[in-house]
């Protein structure tokens, strides 16, 4: 039988296209209509912003650690997060968890070397573009990577938490991040990491000047993957 996911939640539309991925690609592996047993608990986003906004991230482990216990008690097996951002409370988890974790930068960075990637430009929250969570992972890992301006950095942020998580999507944001993208791939980058779980609900592949590393959607194969016992392809 598959393992069970749990999906501990943080933001609705970066989960729910998690989700999404799973149960539309499971029928590739396992037959028509089948996919993996599948639960769900988030926490309301607002809940997690007020410790995100005051650096304190034991109170995001907290939370996290709230919803894996719900999700070990409804039988899940083993857990993923389909949000970057709050995985900088991974360690903190981890520890304390009832539930093993994938890990959805060591997914991407484990695609990155599957497709010889060498310098990663980063996308996401500035939680996440100025944080430990992609250095730390990408460096044990051999991969280099930028971070776009200040400025740019900014736009981004603006457009997840002021669009993006509230399901909006605009072309002029699209743009704003073609240009950012542009502008990593003149300093070098040869691939760009979709580093918020929503950010590939707004760039496609065809939109982004570089090829992307989409990590909700890699976060939810490998949980696939990691649900009919198959070894990563």
């Amino acid at each position: 039988m598959p393992l069970h996911i749990g999906i501990v939640a943080c933001s609705a539309e970066g989960a729910a296209l998690c989700y999404r991925t799973i149960c539309a690609e499971g029928p590739a592996l396992m037959g028509a209509h089948r996919h993996p047993e599948v639960s769900m608990h988030t926490h309301s986003l607002g809940d997690y912003m007020d410790f995100i906004r005051r650096d304190d991230w034991s109170g995001v482990a907290r939370l996290m650690l709230s919803s894996a216990e719900k999700l070990r008690r409804v039988g899940a097996d083993f857990l993923i997060c389909p949000d970057n951002t709050i995985h900088r409370s991974f360690p903190l988890v981890v520890e304390r968890s009832p539930l093993p974790w994938l890990h959805i930068v060591e997914e991407v960075a484990a695609e990155a070397r599957r497709r010889g990637f060498r310098r990663l430009a980063i996308t996401g929250t500035t939680y996440t573009m100025e944080g430990p969570i992609y250095p730390d992972v990408l460096t044990r890992n051999g991969i280099g990577f930028r971070i776009p301006s200040t400025a740019d950095r900014r736009a981004l942020n603006d457009i997840i938490f002021d669009e993006l998580v509230n399901g909006i999507f605009k072309p002029e944001s699209v743009e704003v991040f073609r240009t950012v993208i542009g502008a990593m791939r003149a300093e070098g980058c040869d691939a760009v990491v979709l580093g918020c779980t929503e950010i590939p609900l707004l760039i496609t592949s065809e939109d982004s000047p570089l090829p992307v590393l989409d990590s909700t959607r890699l976060l939810a194969r490998a949980a696939l993957q990691r649900a009919i016992h198959r070894p990563p392809e």
